[in-house]
């Protein structure tokens, strides 16, 4: 079978997927978004900025014009390296949850794994809506979280330097794995759906999601990512309540 052949396979493949598992998709898109929003630009957004100055400090003055500032501002391998990384984690979840749930007993893990995402999406929304809620307990506990995002900001940190190329999709692909409150409930929401290829492609339409709020800081700084948070924050409830429902809606047809 020749690459063109095994390209027109994977591509039907996908088509399939998507078309099965479309509403799935849909809502870690959204997810995504809103996170990205409320979320990834404090997080990630002085990541970007970082790479954003290292990457032009590096283009000579001559040489500056609107077009090198736009691609330098943009960081697209360092994107593409996250997506790379959340796919790898849904494939392997969903691989996992698909072979756990297969086992006599276990075929409720999908629907656990569904409502369980349903409640996180649930939560996010009611809190946003209902601040004196209190915050919703991070997997792992805080300083868990905190130990193992130290030390892989400490392992990426060479990469810094000169984030360009396949250096920055290095980067992208390290940081990936710093742990996210929200990047815990598209992981159960991609590993819900049992099947590898589901779950790679949930989890990169979830980076695809983040990449928009992260571009308007490196474009414009914070300035223009707090812009595009407080628009995206006044909807960010309704979209997450949907999502809620969309999720809660296909664990309950398991069930049914």
């Amino acid at each position: 079978m020749d690459a063109l052949s095994l390209l027109d396979a994977g591509l039907n493949q996908c088509a399939v997927v998507i078309d099965r598992d479309g509403g799935l998709l849909l809502a870690l898109l959204t997810a995504g978004l809103v996170g990205g929003t409320t979320h990834c630009t404090g997080m990630c957004g002085p990541f970007v900025l970082a790479q954003v100055s290292a990457r032009l400090e590096r283009v000579p003055l001559s040489a500056m014009s609107e077009f090198r500032r736009l691609t330098g501002a943009a960081v697209l391998p360092y994107h593409a390296g996250r997506a790379t990384t959340y796919a790898l984690i849904g494939a392997l979840s969903a691989s996992v949850a698909g072979h756990v749930g297969a086992l006599p007993g276990l075929r409720w893990l999908s629907v656990a794994l569904l409502a369980l995402a349903a409640l996180f999406f649930l939560g996010y929304a009611v809190r946003n809506v209902l601040s004196w809620l209190p915050r919703m307990p991070s997997l792992g506990g805080n300083g868990l979280q905190r130990w193992w995002g130290d030390r892989v900001s400490r392992l990426a940190r060479p990469l810094f330097g000169n984030p360009t190329g396949w250096r920055g999709y290095g980067l992208g692909v390290a940081l990936g794995f710093i742990p996210c409150g929200m990047l815990y409930g598209a992981i159960a929401v991609a590993a819900a759906s049992g099947s590898a290829l589901t779950g790679a492609l949930g989890m990169a339409a979830f980076a695809l999601g983040t990449v928009p709020s992260l571009l308007a800081v490196g474009l414009a700084g914070h300035i223009a990512g707090r812009t595009w948070r407080t628009a995206v924050a006044r909807v960010a409830p309704a979209i997450m309540l949907v999502n809620a429902g969309v999720l809660g809606w296909m664990a309950w047809k398991l069930v049914a």
